[in-house]
């Protein structure tokens, strides 16, 4: 949902309440295993059935940007019918492989948060869509560590609401970051799709993000953000399988005092302990006397210690962004990036700590193997990558295979979006990925895709917020499947006031 609340005085603020509220009828229908790319990605784990139908309600109440102090609630329900999609599993008391049609739950929570905040500072609790810190997410492939791939997360979010002065910097140099602690609620999910006959299955585990971005003074022409991103995995109950048979167990449970050493971990396991991936974020922004904008960015990827000292190359996400003075002309923004997840800091990875009483004490940190551990499932939630998309997630693996595949990545992304009229706006978007396996797992030969979506929309100008959306798009190749389908919404938005209005 979008929209401020109207700034009130500050003896009305606790007498009234601004809700702003959202009401959606989704259809999609189409071909293939799953919705076309452009349908399934970046929408929060939405959509992801190749045909739907959805009723969705929200209500929400913004922070009041003007006061000290604030607070901020949601709640985003969804109802629906899908199709459903084949996933393998293997029946030990048969010896057999069996499919199984699984699809979405009818009903499910996205958004179910409140939140409080003291001038910048703010704690967040519950279920709640975050978007991206740096990138532009209705035209961005996907930010590496943490996008708008998968659905919300159950936790606790706290930081810096907005970018602020660091003191003594008289404005030149500003600071933002935010910490997150969630609780997956998807093992359910993991354990419908796996195949419990090879590899592994890892449920109960804890997760962690975190972020520190800086700013120079963003009133100057240009202007530049840079920091880091990282997220943590930590936890596990991790089960073995080796030719349809249980082979072993693991265990590690987390109490309170260990999620809290992921911020500030202690030498020795308290470096390494869980899966630990993020990336190195610059963007450059250039304010033009027109008006426009241009930005130059990137996202460095780090899986382990090698990547964070830039040893895996030109890994990263390269994108240039274009931003029009008025964001009601024909095109009103463009993105065009490059991605590159192949280097991964070579094909090896050798660690003599992890081998006691090896003679080969040298040591090789490469095979990053992004989104993948050796004890974790893939970087997903309810099989939707945490990330960019553009690495396919856990849930096209129709053999119940719980990692990635396809982590050695490397493509093009292009997207557009503006009005054509006053009450008529589209977005179109392009992307081409081959793939080469995991350095793991190789693939024996290269897979490709080719995905492009146009999505249109018409505001009905006698009906104010009342809005009807149409998409299309399709997959080709052999990365993700051959997918084609369209979708109609029919949404309407608005705002009412709650309590006291006064005289």
């Amino acid at each position: 949902m979008s929209g401020l609340i109207a700034a009130t005085p500050a003896h009305k603020a606790l007498s009234q309440t601004s809700v702003d509220y959202r009401g959606e009828i989704w259809l999609n229908a189409g071909s293939g295993d799953f919705a076309p790319y452009g349908i399934m990605s970046n929408r929060y784990g939405v959509t992801t059935q190749p045909s739907s139908i959805m009723v969705r309600g929200a209500l929400k109440h913004e922070w009041n940007t003007t006061a000290r102090w604030s607070w901020t609630a949601g709640a985003d329900i969804i109802a629906q019918a899908s199709s459903a999609t084949d996933y393998a599993r293997y029946q030990q008391s048969s010896k057999s492989w069996t499919e199984r049609g699984l699809r979405p739950s009818a009903a499910h929570i996205q958004q179910l948060f409140a939140g409080i905040r003291y001038r910048s500072v703010f704690a967040i609790v519950g279920l709640k869509e975050y978007p991206s810190a740096i990138l532009n997410d209705s035209l961005s492939s996907g930010d590496f560590t943490r996008g708008i791939n998968a659905r919300p997360m159950p936790g606790l979010s706290f930081g810096l609401w907005r970018f602020v002065d660091i003191p003594f910097t008289r404005g030149a140099l500003q600071i933002s970051g935010e910490i997150f602690y969630g609780r997956p609620t998807d093992s359910r999910w993991l354990e419908d799709h796996y195949n419990y006959y090879s590899s592994f299955i890892n449920t109960n585990w804890w997760y962690n993000y975190k972020r520190l971005y800086f700013r120079t003074k963003p009133s100057l022409p240009v202007s530049v953000t840079f920091g880091m991103q990282a997220a943590c995995q930590l936890g596990y109950n991790i089960r073995h399988y080796f030719g349809g048979n249980f082979g072993y167990s693991l265990v590690d449970h987390v109490n309170l005092w260990e999620t809290l050493e992921m911020l500030l971990p202690s030498s020795g396991e308290g470096y390494w302990r869980g899966n630990h991936l993020g990336s190195w974020d610059l963007m450059t922004r250039w304010q033009m006397q027109s008006g426009h904008q241009l930005k130059a960015y990137f996202q460095w990827p780090w899986e382990d210690g090698s990547g964070i000292g830039r040893r895996n190359g030109w890994d990263g996400i390269w994108g240039i962004e274009y931003v029009a003075a008025s964001p009601r002309s024909i095109i009103s923004g463009a993105v065009i990036e490059y991605l590159d997840f192949t280097n991964q800091s070579g094909p090896t990875h050798w660690a003599p700590h992890d081998r006691p009483g090896t003679t080969i004490t040298d040591e090789a940190t490469g095979s990053d193997s992004y989104y993948n551990n050796a004890n974790y499932n893939g970087y997903t939630y309810f099989g939707m990558g945490l990330g960019t998309p553009f690495l396919p997630g856990t849930i096209y693996n129709r053999d119940g295979y719980m990692c990635y595949v396809d982590t050695r990545v490397r493509g093009f992304h292009m997207a557009a979006k503006g009005w054509l009229a006053s009450n008529f706006d589209y977005r179109v978007m392009l992307s081409y990925r081959q793939g080469w396996g995991d350095y793991y797992a190789p693939r024996a030969h290269k897979v490709h895709d080719f995905s492009w979506m146009l999505e249109a929309a018409w505001h009905v100008s006698n009906v104010p917020g009342l809005k009807v959306s149409a998409i299309a798009a399709m997959d080709h190749g052999d990365m993700i499947g051959n997918n084609i389908g369209g979708a109609i919404s029919l949404t309407y938005t608005g705002s009412f006031t709650l309590g006291n209005h006064g005289k």
